[in-house]
C-alpha cells in the first residue's frame, strides 16, 4: 500500500513537472513584450501582425522561448534580414518608436536583437544592465541618442555587443572593461567621446574591438597588447593622439589594425610592419613621421598597407620587394624621396600610390 501511494505521488509530481515544463510564455512575459510592441511601430512588413494568441513561443515572429521552461530567452528583430517576409516585399526594414523599459522584465533573456530599423530612437535602457543572462546585445542600426548604461559591466555573461551606427553619445563606461567574456565590440559610428578606458586590455577575450567614426580623444591604451585574442582593433576617424605603443607590434593575432583619420604622431614601431600576421595596416590621414622601417620579410602578407597622408621621410624600403603578398599600397602624400624599387609588388601599382611626394622617381613615376 505505501509502495502504491508512493508510486502515485511521484507521478503526480513527475505528471505537474511535464505540465509546467510546457505551459509556454508566461502571461508576465507575454504583457512584457507588448508592451514592447507598443512602443513600437512598423508600418510596412507587418512583423508584428504574428503578435497576439496566448502563444508567444509558438508563433511570434523573432521571440524563442527555453523549451523545458517555456521562459522566453531570445527577442531576434533584424531590419536587415534573409527572411522570406523582407525579400517577398523586396524591401529593408523600417521601425519607428522606442525600446520599452519593459523588455528587463524578460529576466531570462539570453540573446535581445533590435538591429537595422534605421529610425528607433530614445535611449538605451538602463535596465538592461539587469538581465544577467544576456549573451547577444545588438541594437545597431537605429538612431539611439543618451549614453551607454553605465553600469554596462554587470551584464557578466555577455559576449557581443553591438551599438553601433546610432547617435549615442557621452563616454565609454568603465565597466565596460568587466565584461570578461566579451568577445566582439561593435561602438562604431556614434558620437562618443572621451579617452578608451586605460585598462581596456582586461577585455582579454575580446577579438574585435570596432570603435571607429567617434570623436575619441586621448591614445591607444597600452594594456591593448595584453589581449590575446584580438585580432580586428579599429579606431578610425577618431580625434586620437600620441605614438602607437610598440607593444601592438609583438601582438601574435592581431591582423588587422585601423589607426586612420586621427591626429596621432611618432614613428611607426619595425615590430608592426614585420609582424607576419598583419594583413590590414592602414595609418593614414595622421601625423606619423621619421623613416619607414625597412624590415619587410618574406612572410609579410598584407592585403592593404596605406601610410599615405603622413610626414613619413626618406627613401621607400627596399625589402617591401621580398614580401609574399602585397594587394593595396599607399605611400602617397608624405616626403619621401629617391627611386622607387622595380620588381614586385612595384610593378602594378599605380602612379597615384606614389604622388605628391617630395623627390620619389622611377616608374610608374617619371623617370629618374
Amino acid at each position: 500500500m505505501a509502495s502504491s501511494t508512493f508510486s502515485f505521488f511521484f507521478l503526480t509530481l513527475l505528471l505537474l513537472a511535464v505540465i509546467t515544463a510546457v505551459t509556454p510564455c508566461p502571461p508576465s512575459e507575454r504583457a512584457a513584450l507588448l508592451a514592447f510592441k507598443a512602443a513600437l511601430t512598423e508600418p510596412y512588413l507587418g512583423i508584428f501582425n504574428t503578435w497576439n494568441g496566448t502563444d508567444c513561443c509558438g508563433t511570434w515572429y523573432g521571440i524563442a522561448c527555453d523549451p523545458t521552461t517555456g521562459h522566453v530567452t531570445d527577442v531576434n528583430l533584424r531590419g536587415e534580414s534573409q527572411d522570406p517576409m523582407f525579400q517577398k516585399l523586396g524591401r529593408s526594414g523600417y521601425m519607428t518608436g522606442k525600446i520599452s523599459p519593459e523588455i528587463c522584465t524578460l529576466s531570462n533573456l539570453t540573446s535581445l536583437v533590435v538591429a537595422d530599423w534605421k529610425a528607433i530612437s530614445g535611449d538605451i535602457p538602463a535596465c538592461v544592465t539587469s538581465l544577467s543572462s544576456l549573451r547577444l546585445l545588438d541594437l545597431a542600426g537605429n538612431r539611439l541618442t543618451g549614453q551607454i548604461p553605465t553600469d554596462i559591466g554587470n551584464i557578466w555573461s555577455l559576449s557581443v555587443l553591438s551599438l553601433a551606427d546610432n547617435e549615442i553619445s557621452g563616454e565609454i563606461p568603465t565597466s565596460i572593461v568587466n565584461l570578461a567574456r566579451l568577445m566582439h565590440l561593435d561602438l562604431s559610428n556614434n558620437h562618443l567621446s572621451g579617452e578608451i578606458p586605460y585598462d581596456f586590455g582586461k577585455l582579454r577575450m575580446l577579438s574585435r574591438a570596432l570603435l571607429s567614426g567617434n570623436q575619441l580623444t586621448g591614445s591607444v591604451p597600452k594594456s591593448v597588447s595584453k589581449m590575446k585574442r584580438l585580432a580586428d582593433l579599429d579606431v578610425s576617424l577618431n580625434r586620437l593622439t600620441g605614438f602607437i605603443p610598440v607593444e601592438l607590434g609583438k601582438m601574435k593575432v592581431l591582423s588587422t589594425l585601423k589607426l586612420d583619420g586621427n591626429s596621432m604622431t611618432g614613428p611607426v614601431p619595425p615590430t608592426l610592419l614585420s609582424n607576419t600576421g598583419m594583413g590590414i595596416l592602414n595609418l593614414s590621414r595622421n601625423g606619423f613621421s621619421g623613416i619607414i622601417p625597412d624590415v619587410f620579410v618574406a612572410d609579410s602578407y598584407f592585403m592593404v598597407l596605406d601610410l599615405s597622408f603622413n610626414n613619413f621621410s626618406g627613401r621607400i624600403p627596399g625589402s617591401l620587394s621580398a614580401s609574399k603578398f602585397m594587394g593595396h599600397l599607399d605611400l602617397s602624400n608624405n616626403h619621401l624621396c629617391g627611386t622607387i624599387p622595380i620588381g614586385s609588388p612595384f610593378d602594378h601599382i599605380d602612379a597615384a600610390s606614389f604622388s605628391n611626394n617630395d623627390c620619389l622617381c622611377g616608374n610608374p613615376l617619371k623617370t629618374c
